[in-house]
């Protein structure tokens, strides 16, 4: 039987973790969640769920790993074995984002091809796809009248839901598989599967580059946003406070879902690299500048989007508001479109989508290697043999697949967003880490967490920690799930299409698929454990 395995060298941990927690969300959600919800002002409900839930919930997941030296679900069965469903409801929703992530991922390589085009084919209205609406913002001889521009659509818009997703009329039209999605798809399955076909002994080599160069590609575009005309106004929109915005329970409830995902908390992720750790390695000290590291880089990509998306307002001569993206519509329009203005329009094309690979390239791969470990480590005798992991992976990554196919039709962006919404949402993460935190700071001991790190670390940590382990961390994940159930808004798409009542119903019983893991397999852990229900 083949050892577990540790990290060959602390870096492969720390670059293995900072390429999974800094993602596409940091350069798409952060800065349009900070220019929406107050700018600066912003920053003060961000940071205090980062010192409330963020920072403890990322100490204690990592110290679990490294701990217990187990997956995300086995060392539930050392800490807590009542709540072990825990560590299968994170694996469920780690398990879509597999299935969601990796779509983004075939989006962009493809934009990537189409980026090495002679001209690019989303900076201008000439093209079959386009419609007699299409405006080419890109054009020198142009002049804007904001008073025509009501019923057009932009060139980058058109060559997005025409070109790229021939999006159909609503998900009841699903329509054909996109084939150069697809095979971009398979493309990036590929490059997964063999970066972590061998365990951590592959992964820890591929991270140097995936976690490393797109901070290279970040400091080459920030440096060409800033120096663009109306650079300024776009960074000073995207940081001017707007106190008044704080009293608003969405910017709060915006903070706190942002830090869950960003820092890849309450699923297991961190449990698992953690877990390839040595006994004695200081976590303690590790998780602190990773959280630093995580939330600079997130206010650090606001000022290259943000520069940017001013300029383009700047050449538009338009406001900045109507400009500003998040997600897929930051990615995929606004930002290519403001590229097209630029001189050598294809380079920075290129660098673009190079970093949004690459950034979400680790998130992906990390996702599955979490997968991998968490089954591996639930069936050593049988996985742990020469061949099994490969079989194995080949078998998790063909079932993605499969079952993703429906995402790259005509009608699979409504498919996608289903899932998005509802099965990767923030509500069930809250939900799960308000579980965690009861079960280790309450069932298994705060104060037995606290002894465990420093016998691990050898250092003291600060007793702020054990207070959010008892107290804040589970009331403020507890009171943000409350607040998004009370704000909850059916899914859209566009803000004009509905859909119909059985998607709806499908998108719940996804987000419970989850949830419900957790009473589920305590109940059948005390109907079918020796003893009786009191005992």
């Amino acid at each position: 039987m083949e050892e577990r395995g540790h990290w060959a060298h602390k870096v492969e941990f720390l670059l293995a973790v900072a390429g999974n927690i800094v993602g596409l969300g940091n350069v798409w959600r952060f800065p349009y969640l900070c220019y929406k919800n107050g700018g600066g002002a912003f920053l003060l409900p961000y940071l205090v769920f980062l010192v409330t839930c963020g920072v403890p919930l990322f100490l204690l997941e990592v110290s679990v790993g490294q701990y217990t030296q187990q997956g995300g679900i086995t060392c539930w069965r050392k800490l807590c074995p009542l709540a072990e469903g825990i560590g299968y409801g994170g694996q469920m929703i780690s398990l879509y984002s597999c299935m969601t992530y990796i779509i983004i991922l075939s989006w962009a390589l493809l934009y990537l091809v189409f980026s090495f085009s002679s001209q690019l084919p989303w900076a201008s209205c000439t093209n079959y796809w386009n419609t007699e609406n299409c405006v080419d913002f890109s054009s020198n001889n142009i002049t804007f009248n904001q008073t025509n521009l009501t019923d057009t659509t932009s060139a980058a818009t058109e060559f997005w839901e025409r070109r790229v997703l021939a999006i159909s009329g609503g998900i009841e039209e699903i329509g054909s598989i996109r084939w150069e999605v697809l095979l971009c798809l398979i493309t990036m399955w590929v490059i997964c599967y063999f970066s972590i076909w061998k365990g951590v002994k592959s992964t820890g080599k591929v991270v140097y580059f995936t976690a490393t160069f797109p901070y290279v590609m970040l400091l080459i575009l920030l440096i060409r946003g800033l120096s663009l005309p109306g650079a300024f106004d776009g960074v000073m929109f995207y940081l001017q406070p707007e106190p008044s915005h704080l009293i608003d329970p969405q910017v709060w409830m915006d903070a706190g879902t942002q830090i869950f995902f960003s820092y890849s908390v309450g699923v297991g992720t961190l449990a698992v690299l953690g877990s390839y750790n040595t006994y004695n390695n200081n976590c303690y000290k590790d998780c602190m500048w990773l959280c630093l590291l995580n939330s600079a880089t997130s206010i650090v990509a606001g000022f290259a989007v943000f520069s940017v998306l001013g300029f383009m307002a700047h050449e538009q001569g338009v406001p900045i508001a109507e400009v500003a993206e998040s997600g897929p519509g930051l990615a995929f329009i606004a930002y290519p479109q403001a590229v097209a203005m630029m001189p050598l329009p294809q380079l920075w094309a290129i660098c673009f989508f190079i970093m949004i690979i690459l950034l979400g390239l680790d998130t992906q791969f990390v996702a599955m290697e979490v997968a991998m470990t968490s089954i591996a480590d639930m069936f050593p005798r049988v996985m742990r043999r020469t061949g099994r992991r490969e079989c194995l992976l080949l078998l998790f990554c063909l079932t993605c697949f499969f079952s993703q196919l429906v995402m790259i039709t005509e009608g699979g962006m409504y498919v996608f967003q289903i899932f998005d919404y509802y099965a990767c949402n923030g509500a069930s993460i809250l939900l799960l880490s308000v579980f965690e935190t009861l079960s280790l700071g309450w069932i298994f001991g705060a104060d037995r967490l606290y002894g465990i790190i420093e016998d691990m670390t050898g250092v003291h940590a600060n007793p702020i920690f054990k207070v959010c382990w008892l107290y804040l961390t589970p009331l403020v994940s507890l009171g943000s799930f409350i607040c998004s159930l009370v704000k909850y808004q059916p899914l859209t798409f566009n803000r004009t299409y509905l859909y119909p009542h059985w998607a709806y119903v499908f998108g719940w019983l996804l987000a419970l698929s989850s949830i419900l893991l957790v009473p589920g397999r305590a109940l059948l852990k005390l109907s079918t454990g020796p003893g009786t229900f009191s005992q």
